[in-house]
C-alpha cells in the first residue's frame, strides 16, 4: 500500500519501459500493483527478462488480462553471462516468437561488479545482437562502467541491427553523445531523482533529445528519492513512475504532461505498443 501523499496521476497516460514484476518482493500483491499503476495513469508496462526464470514468469504475465497492458522483454543480464549456452540461446529465440515479447535483452555488458568475466559478456552480448539483427527485434540494452566496450561493439553492428534503448542510462556526457550518434534511445530512471549520485544525469537529461527519451522504473530498484514521505520497505513500484517524469519535466523545463506524451509516444513506437483506447 503506498501513503495517499505518494498517490497522484499522470495528466497524460504513461509507459514503464523496465519493471521487474516478477521479483519475489510483488508476489504477494501484484494485482494490488497493477491496480495502483492503472490509477496512476500508466497504460502500458515493458516487465524484463534477464534470465530463464524470469523470461518464463514475465510471459505468463503478459498472457493475463490486467489493468494495465504488460509485455516482455527476453534475454540474459550480463551478470549471467558465464551462463550463456546453445540451450539458452534456444529458449531466448523462441521466447522472442511469443507476441507478447517486444525486446532483445535486457543483455549488454557490466564491469561494475564483473559477476561475469568480460570475455562470457562480450562473447553473450554479441550473440543477442545478431538475435536482433534475424528477427529485427529492437534491444533493450544494459550497460554500467562499460561505455567504451559497448559503443565499440554497437558500432560494428550498427547497420546490422534496428532500434535500441539503453536502460537506466547513467554514465557520462561523452558516452552520452556517443549513444546517441548511434541514434539509440535512452531510458531514465530514480537515479536522476538521486541528489548523491545523479546529480549529473540532471544536467544531462536536457540534452536528450525529445524523440530519444523513454522513461522506467526499473522496480523494485531505485526507489526515487523525490517522494515527499518515506516509504515503508522502500520497495519501488510502477505506480511511481510520475515522480520520475516530474524530475524530468525540472530538469527539461517543461510540462509534466510533454514528458508523458513524449516518452509515451517514443515507447509505442519503439516496441510497437498501439496507442491506448
Amino acid at each position: 500500500m503506498l501513503p495517499d501523499a505518494l498517490c497522484f496521476q499522470s495528466p497524460e497516460p504513461l509507459i514503464d519501459i523496465g519493471a521487474n514484476l516478477t521479483h519475489e518482493s510483488f508476489q504477494k500483491d501484484l494485482d494490488d500493483v497493477l491496480e495502483r499503476a492503472a490509477g496512476a495513469n500508466l497504460t502500458a508496462m515493458v516487465l524484463t527478462g534477464t534470465d530463464r526464470a524470469s523470461i518464463e514468469a514475465s510471459v505468463e504475465l503478459t498472457r493475463r488480462d490486467t489493468p494495465v497492458t504488460l509485455y516482455s522483454t527476453a534475454g540474459l543480464h550480463p551478470h549471467h553471462a558465464g551462463d550463456f549456452d546453445d540451450s539458452l540461446r534456444r529458449f531466448i529465440e523462441e521466447s522472442l516468437s511469443h507476441p507478447g515479447v517486444v525486446a532483445v535483452g535486457e543483455c549488454g555488458l557490466d564491469y561494475h561488479r564483473d559477476f561475469s568475466s568480460p570475455v562470457d559478456q562480450r562473447r553473450a552480448f554479441e550473440a543477442h545482437l545478431e538475435m536482433a539483427a534475424r528477427t529485427r527485434k529492437p534491444l533493450f540494452l544494459h550497460e554500467r562502467d562499460a561505455g567504451g566496450d559497448m559503443l565499440d561493439i554497437l558500432r560494428q553492428w550498427r547497420d546490422d541491427i534496428g532500434a535500441a534503448v539503453v536502460h537506466c542510462f547513467t554514465g557520462d556526457k561523452q558516452t552520452l553523445y556517443g549513444y546517441l550518434d548511434l541514434d539509440l534511445y535512452i531510458g531514465q530512471t530514480g537515479w536522476l531523482c538521486d541528489e548523491r549520485r545523479g546529480q549529473h544525469l540532471r544536467e544531462l537529461v536536457a540534452n536528450i533529445p525529445d524523440n530519444r527519451l523513454m522513461i522506467e522504473t526499473d522496480c523494485p530498484y531505485l526507489l526515487p528519492r523525490n517522494l515527499p514521505t518515506k516509504l515503508k520497505g522502500r520497495r519501488h513500484e510502477p505506480a511511481l513512475l510520475p515522480w520520475i517524469a516530474r524530475e524530468i519535466a525540472l530538469c527539461k523545463g517543461v510540462s509534466e504532461a510533454d514528458i508523458a506524451r513524449e516518452t509515451t509516444a517514443n515507447a509505442q513506437r519503439f516496441f510497437g505498443i498501439p496507442a491506448a483506447s
